[in-house]
């Protein structure tokens, strides 16, 4: 749905619908998320990405804005899980980690959330907005749903973690919090205007406040293949720090192999890898190792093979190497019983050969070219300088 920018002072808030910024004033005057709570409980401010009405545990409400396009910041929603990451307000070098009002909220909240009272009636809605520029407003942004601090599986040291990042020669922390997305497809306005009453507000809420369980807005993809240019890094700095990882491997590609391995322990830390197998021997296979899963104290572990193809990303232009269906099955084939495949690339995987993948119903995950960059910036190789650093040790 999409809401002009004459119609937001009065516009429902719908999941996934757009709300259109003004364009004649070239100004915060055209600023849509303001203008759409105006009067909505005490209002809110036009800037920032942490956006409160009201003061105090459990009052008011408070919507987190992002761009989604700041390096430094990866924040990112997980559709498939309803798992939302943001970091906190302590951007720059110089200050402490709770100075900002931002992060003493997210302190707030998450200690609210793991407090041995459960006192959860402190918490205060989440509700998140997204840039989505449109044709006649570059301010313009989507509604992305009703948030809680927390996600299952996530423990009280987990869903809110103090990281480091530097800027010049000098350190500082910041918070990246992770929320759960409420199974909520529309927020009245009535209830951010009267937040304590219970009858107003959205039955997935009210089961968190009760019970604590958030009831996740989880969106199965339709398809599961995904194209050349969802595998591919789209942003400048990103298509450059792909170009980068290929650069660096190009002309020594079984050195490629044990840096791929470290990148698929970045997706599951847990992950082991128990060799890096030797090329002139892989039988198809650059890497073997182990998964995991259960109690710490009990484990099981799933066997998998991990294959590596360092192919030209196509990045500035250029066509890029596909992965295709002869580089897959060489894995496939080689796969045991109970063991799944992990494909690693710097490019992406050709239509057919995902096709065959998925149809076939293979135990394959695939990491390519914009996995492998999302997953990099997500533990702070935001920067050439940075992933430079991390690849000078291969």
């Amino acid at each position: 749905m999409f809401f002009k920018f004459d119609e937001l002072q009065n516009a429902p808030l719908i999941v996934d619908a757009v709300y259109e910024g003004g364009w004649e004033a070239r100004n915060l005057a055209d600023e849509p998320i303001s203008k759409m709570f105006a009067g909505v409980g005490s209002g809110i401010g036009n800037s920032g990405g942490f956006r409160r009405s009201g003061t105090g545990n459990g009052a008011g409400y408070c919507v987190l804005y992002t761009t989604g396009s700041e390096p430094d910041w990866p924040d990112y929603i997980d559709l498939r899980t309803g798992g939302f990451t943001y970091f906190g307000d302590n951007r720059i070098a110089g200050r402490l980690l709770s100075a900002p009002q931002g992060n003493r909220l997210l302190e707030t909240v998450f200690a609210s959330v793991h407090s041995v009272e459960n006192a959860r009636s402190n918490v205060i809605p989440f509700l998140i907005f997204e840039k989505y520029p449109t044709e006649r407003s570059q301010r313009s942004v989507r509604f992305r749903g009703l948030a809680v601090p927390g996600l299952s599986g996530l423990s009280g040291t987990e869903d809110l973690v103090a990281v480091w990042r530097s800027t010049g020669d000098q350190r500082f922390q910041n918070y990246r919090a992770t929320f759960s997305i409420l199974d909520v497809g529309s927020v009245s306005r009535e209830w951010l205007s009267d937040i304590k009453n219970d009858a107003l507000a959205p039955e997935a809420w009210n089961h968190w406040m009760q019970t604590g369980e958030a009831i996740r807005l989880q969106a199965l993809p339709t398809l599961e293949t995904r194209s050349q240019l969802e595998q591919t890094p789209s942003a400048h700095l990103d298509q450059q720090l792909i170009k980068l990882i290929y650069d660096h491997f190009v002309g020594r590609y079984t050195d490629f192999e044990p840096f791929a391995a470290h990148i698929f322990t970045l997706v599951h830390p847990g992950a082991i890898i128990d060799e890096i197998t030797r090329s002139t021997a892989d039988g198809g296979r650059d890497a073997v190792g182990r998964l995991p899963i259960g109690y710490l104290a009990e484990p099981i572990y799933l066997d998998f093979a991990l294959e590596a193809k360092c192919y030209a990303p196509p990045v500035f232009g250029a066509s890029g190497t596909s992965v295709k269906v002869g580089d897959t099955k060489r894995l496939i084939s080689r796969l045991k019983h109970r063991q799944f495949g992990v494909f690693v690339t710097t490019s992406y995987v050709s239509k057919q050969a995902y096709k065959e993948i998925r149809e076939d119903g293979h135990p394959v995950i695939i990491l390519c070219g914009a996995d492998i960059v999302g997953v990099l910036k997500r533990e702070g190789y935001t920067d050439i300088h940075s992933l430079s650093l991390l690849l000078s040790g291969y």
